[in-house]
């Protein structure tokens, strides 16, 4: 019976899915904890973007950016506050198509392709079941 907890299997996406959620009340400690889980785990895929005021010490995450195979993830404060977020489809660099998702489809959309990117490489699969526990 395999474990719904291994990320590479096809339960696993769930179980990343609900960890990559966090506290979605409060944008900003939901943005930097995405950042940090996603950039920790795999930083080869994850570009993040952060921004304060010239005299502030802390910069916040403004931005995460996920690289996975043909789609591009994006996930960003909204000008209007709330989060904003995006799925691109990208061929040889250049995006191609960008859908506007809910963001608790963007995570479940992530997460699938998170789990098969996982399935196909040893080390990413690490990486994400560190992340899980």
């Amino acid at each position: 019976m395999d474990d719904p907890g291994v990320v590479g299997d096809g339960m696993g996406f769930e179980i990343l899915a609900s960890a990559l959620r966090a506290d979605m009340t409060d944008t900003k400690a939901f943005l930097g904890a995405l950042a940090e889980k996603l950039g920790g785990a795999l930083p080869a895929l994850c570009v993040v973007e952060r921004k304060g005021s010239m005299f502030s010490k802390e910069k916040h995450v403004h931005r995460v950016n996920v690289e996975l195979g043909e789609h591009r993830y994006m996930i960003e404060h909204g000008e209007r506050g709330g989060l904003r977020a995006s799925r691109a489809k990208v061929v040889r660099g250049i995006s191609l198509k960008t859908d506007e998702l809910p963001v608790d489809a963007w995570i479940e959309e992530l997460s699938r392709d998170l789990a098969a990117h996982a399935a196909r490489n040893s080390q990413a699969r690490l990486a994400l079941e560190r992340l899980l526990t």
